[in-house]
């Protein structure tokens, strides 16, 4: 019998800083038959603000090559640098696919990549930039340069189909390029957890009467976490007996911990930092609320569902796919702190509402974005590409992954 080969994957990630696309590559990296695949993570040095997963990527044997030059923030000399370390490796490793993730990675990897001659390029959009988070003339050459990236890049992944429609509506690639793999995330843990939701009142000494709304995001402007504390303040003009639980660290912390005293929040705001124990967490809560701006699919929703707890967010970008508004949650729109209050209200004064969403939510995320179907879908993504060589790569690449083709 003739031996099957293995391909190398190398897997490009401008920071394994907490937040879903790290969570995702580690995922990837890890769960992607080793018979099959030799995989690969390079990644950069994130800010000390961000914290990071290497702890994760340890304890599921993934050992990340790091090249500090490789981060955040544009600086041309820095990203020169990180250009020539990764043309060089990639020239000692000589990958068969280089999959790129956000977009500093996706720029420098796929030049590096096209520089080298590696055969199949791939790059996944876990959100985009082309909007509120820079001003005109950025957002323009933004675009421009992703348009280039995309005439040498052979397959372009969105997480959801939402954002699909949104990178063909910008005009990046043409639409038969571009497919939709959603998340795929390890939700066995919180769908399974026996984690007692009055742990998290016992450690800050909160009354088990008083409700618990919490969003679970990094703290930083895309998030919008001002808008998730105006709304805090209009909901408890109406209800007292209500605590609102930040979760996640950035480099606004303290300009929101100045806000919250502005609003009169300081007794009734709890900023907790980055959890580890998030089954605690959403055992805990009684709404998990999202007030971004922007959107790819967000972990923290669901987590969230898979949970079983109700779900209130802005209706932007990949959300809409996630949430059917007051099936499995409820969806406000951005930058209202007035709706989201009145969202919050409405599921604290209705109870069953909140337990019917909840297990709506559930049976939408799982199994669909079980860490399984992610794996499955991006094997069947590559064997398609590998297995048919530069010929089946001028054909349309199968769309697999679709949102529709999930249960709830």
């Amino acid at each position: 019998m003739e031996k099957r080969r293995t391909y190398k994957i190398l897997r490009i990630i401008a920071r394994l800083n907490i937040g879903g696309p790290a969570l995702h590559c580690i995922i990837l990296n890890s769960e992607l038959d080793k018979r099959k695949y030799i995989s690969q993570l390079v990644t950069g040095v994130e800010s000390p603000y961000e914290g990071n997963m290497y702890g994760l990527a340890q304890r599921k044997s993934v050992l990340p090559v790091v090249i500090d030059a490789l981060g955040r923030e544009i600086f041309f000399k820095e990203d020169f640098r990180a250009l020539i370390k990764l043309v060089r490796l990639i020239n000692l490793e000589r990958p068969d696919i280089v999959h790129t993730h956000t977009a500093k990675a996706g720029t420098l990897g796929r030049i590096a990549a096209k520089l080298t001659g590696v055969p199949i390029i791939i790059h996944t959009f876990h959100g985009h930039v082309f909007h509120s988070y820079f001003g005109f003339f950025r957002t323009r050459f933004f675009l421009w340069l992703e348009r280039v990236l995309a005439k040498f890049t052979d397959v372009i992944i969105t997480v959801s189909e939402q954002q699909r429609d949104e990178i063909i509506k910008y005009r990046i690639a043409e639409p038969d390029k571009i497919i939709a793999i959603p998340l795929g995330l390890d939700l066995k843990p919180f769908i399974d957890s026996k984690a007692d939701p009055n742990e998290l009142r016992r450690e800050f000494s909160i009354p088990e009467q008083t409700k618990l709304v919490g969003i679970v995001a990094r703290l930083v402007p895309i998030k919008n976490h001002v808008c998730f504390l105006e709304a805090a303040r209009l909901v408890l003009d109406h209800c007292s007996d209500v605590c609102f639980m930040i979760i996640g660290d950035g480099e606004l912390r303290g300009a929101l911990e100045q806000k919250a005293r502005e609003l009169g929040l300081q007794d009734r705001v709890i900023f907790m930092g980055f959890q580890h124990n998030l089954e605690k967490i959403y055992a805990g809560l009684d709404i998990v609320a999202l007030s971004s701006y922007n959107e790819g699919l967000p972990v923290a929703l669901i987590e969230a569902m898979a949970a079983g707890k109700p779900v209130i967010s802005t209706e932007v970008g990949g959300v809409v796919d996630l949430i059917l508004d007051g099936y499995n949650g409820l969806l406000v729109p951005s930058n209202q702190p007035g709706d989201l209050a009145e969202a919050v209200l409405y599921l604290l004064e209705h109870p069953e509402r909140r337990k019917m969403m909840g297990e709506a939510g559930r049976n939408k995320v799982y199994p669909h974005f079980d860490k399984k179907r992610l794996v499955e879908d991006i094997d069947a993504l590559y064997e398609n590409l590998l297995v048919g060589g530069l010929q089946n790569k001028k054909q349309k690449p199968q769309l697999i992954g679709s949102l529709d083709s999930g249960s709830g």
